[in-house]
């Protein structure tokens, strides 16, 4: 009797573990409308009409125009004001633009500043301004350099045969104005900014030798000065500028360049729009027709990674524009032009990609895509060398074995010196969720070894730490997973997934390999489900999602992960499970030599074993 219930439930289990697994594997899969930004808004919005450049920084950064705003009109001792911002002469343009236009409405009638120096043989006077021809005279304005040096900021002193000149520089022509410079190039000559910083909090002008040890020849009266000065510069240089000046930058104003705007209202992507039309029109680029618009938001959105926020650097903006300018042969950009320039730009970028995929096609990395296989998961990785433009995803496999030992988790990538720190803190989180879902009263009587197989460079980030507590689980259930599926995302110590970076890149990644290797229609990635927001996928994954060639799963904790893997729930009240299982498992190392045990003792363990 025992022998055929034993036959029938062989023949049972395969098909009550398919079913289940197919039903799980439905829960949690994302439709392909998903998988892009929602383009439908763009497409039925009345495009609103070209606008001023001020009016569109207005619109897109009123925080850093406030700032601006409140500059002019302050009346500190000293006038500074602290930018966030690229340092390029973009940037540098456009904030001088716009300082111009907001001073051109602020100023009715220009006035004189400065002076006029003049030079005979024995002495140099100075008198203030009388007209704009003046030598040093200046009617304000707003200046602008990037890399700039003492000579051509402060001017100079030239003497020939016992003839004297002076010569004016850029603080001269910024006088009674604003002056806006490099947070880097002050940084990189201290010295010079010592002295700009002498001017500024004592508005005058004291000429100074270039040599040290030739003193100048005549002295030179020094002359009133004031501006107001703006210092753009990244984060870094901001911290290091604050380190060397704690008290001046305190009291500076101080605003950002945003470098995206959040979506929340129709208002917010017609200044967007207005903001790219505005670029396209300072670069003499044709005007974006009405289909490009979808087109450009899909790339903007994997560009910021997030659907709902979309950039406001000039330079990514005109580099798009002008590269599908290309392509233009007509009146307007169209989403072929632009969609051209996006493929060719993939393609000419793509050299190194494709030969790493090679080797996985060529099997010299093994990356399993169908099949299962106990304590093996595919992982998912973004690539990022030295010298490459194009950040790209490429599998993982991670394997885990497991063996009777004193509990030790090895991990093998911080043994042999490859695992970064974060890596670490990911494998001590994932390990701690799983002793405390075991409920352990002493040490676990298994010993594991986690590694990621043919790496051969150091580990970081913790988007692996779901993939690596799955393969553990498995090794400790004896529960096959899935090689169909791939997994990215991060655990925290009570099971729940976090995002991860580069989700986009991960996915295609697998994705054209099992294309390449043909698609099944099981294939697919699972990904974080806070994740969802951040997908901005290739036209080509979307199309295989949407006919059910490929599939993406979102998940938010480990219980959600694992059914999908291995088609086995990780715990439930009743019936067989994965925690059980390990449960289990544990209990028969455990268990005391049952040779030692009366004999109906060592029967039930024999018959609890069999």
């Amino acid at each position: 009797m025992c022998t055929v219930l034993n036959g029938l439930k062989s023949r049972i289990m395969p098909l009550l573990f398919i079913s289940e697994k197919t039903i799980t594997l439905t829960n949690y899969r994302l439709e392909w409308r998903a998988l892009q930004p929602d383009t439908e808004r763009f497409q039925h919005l009345s495009l609103p009409a070209p606008a001023a450049d001020a009016d569109c920084l207005a619109a897109v950064q009123a925080r850093l125009c406030n700032g601006l705003s409140l500059l002019l009109q302050t009346r500190a001792r000293v006038p500074l004001m602290l930018v966030k911002s690229p340092e390029s002469a973009a940037y540098l343009a456009l904030l001088q633009n716009i300082i111009s236009t907001m001073a051109d409405n602020e100023d009715d009638a220009a006035m004189l500043y400065g002076g006029h120096y003049q030079v005979t043989d024995r002495q140099v006077s100075w008198h203030a301004a009388q007209s704009a021809d003046d030598n040093f005279a200046s009617v304000g304005g707003v200046h602008q350099a990037g890399w700039i040096e003492p000579e051509q900021l402060f001017g100079c002193v030239r003497t020939h045969h016992s003839n004297l000149s002076l010569s004016p520089g850029l603080v001269h022509q910024a006088n009674g104005g604003v002056l806006i410079l490099s947070l880097r190039t002050l940084l990189a000559q201290p010295l010079m900014w010592l002295r700009l910083k002498q001017i500024l909090v004592n508005q005058r002008f004291d000429w100074h030798s270039q040599d040290e040890n030739r003193p100048l020849p005549l002295d030179i009266p020094s002359m009133p000065m004031q501006f107001r000065l703006v210092l753009i510069g990244e984060r870094d240089a901001l911290a290091d500028f604050q380190d060397m000046e704690p008290e001046l930058a305190s009291v500076s104003l101080y605003s950002e360049f945003e470098d995206h705007i959040q979506l929340a209202d129709d208002e917010d992507i017609n200044h967007w729009i207005m903001w790219v039309q505005s670029v396209a029109e300072s670069l003499d680029c044709p005007a974006p027709a009405t289909d490009l618009w979808p087109v450009l938001v899909r790339e903007a959105a994997r560009y910021t990674g997030d659907q709902d926020a979309l950039p406001l650097e000039p330079e990514w903006i005109g580099r798009q524009l002008q590269e599908a300018a290309l392509y233009n042969d007509g009146a307007e950009l169209s989403a072929q032009n632009l969609q051209d320039a996006l493929s060719t730009r993939e393609w000419r970028e793509g050299f190194l990609s494709d030969r790493m995929r090679d080797e996985i096609l060529q099997e010299q990395i093994l990356i399993e895509t169908e099949g299962e296989m106990i304590g093996q998961i595919n992982a998912l990785s973004v690539m990022e060398f030295p010298g490459h433009p194009r950040a790209f995803g490429e599998p993982s496999r991670i394997s885990c074995v497991v063996h009777a030992g004193d509990g030790e988790f090895t991990d093998v990538e911080r043994k042999a010196e490859l695992g970064g720190n974060i890596h670490a803190k990911g494998m001590m989180i994932m390990q701690s969720w799983l002793m405390t879902e075991l409920e352990l009263e002493q040490q676990l009587p298994f010993s594991a070894s986690l590694v990621f197989e043919q790496s051969y460079s150091e580990v970081d980030g913790d988007s692996a730490s779901l993939a690596e507590l799955c393969a553990l689980i498995s090794a400790l259930a004896l529960q096959p997973i899935n090689q169909q599926i791939a997994v990215t995302g991060s655990v925290d110590q009570f099971g729940r997934v976090q995002p991860v970076g580069g989700v986009n890149e991960k996915i295609e990644g697998f994705f054209h390999i099992c294309n390449q290797r043909t698609l099944s229609g099981n294939q697919g990635v699972i990904i974080p489900a806070a994740n969802v927001r951040h997908l901005s996928l290739q036209q080509e994954v979307v199309d295989a999602v949407r006919e059910g060639k490929f599939h993406l799963w979102a998940v938010s904790s480990v219980d959600e992960a694992l059914p999908l893997l291995t088609g086995k729930e990780w715990h439930k009240e009743q019936g067989a499970c994965l925690l059980q299982t390990i449960q289990e498992r544990i209990a028969q190392i455990t268990l005391p030599d049952a040779r030692h045990h009366p004999w109906p003792l060592r029967w039930l363990n024999w018959f609890n074993r069999s």
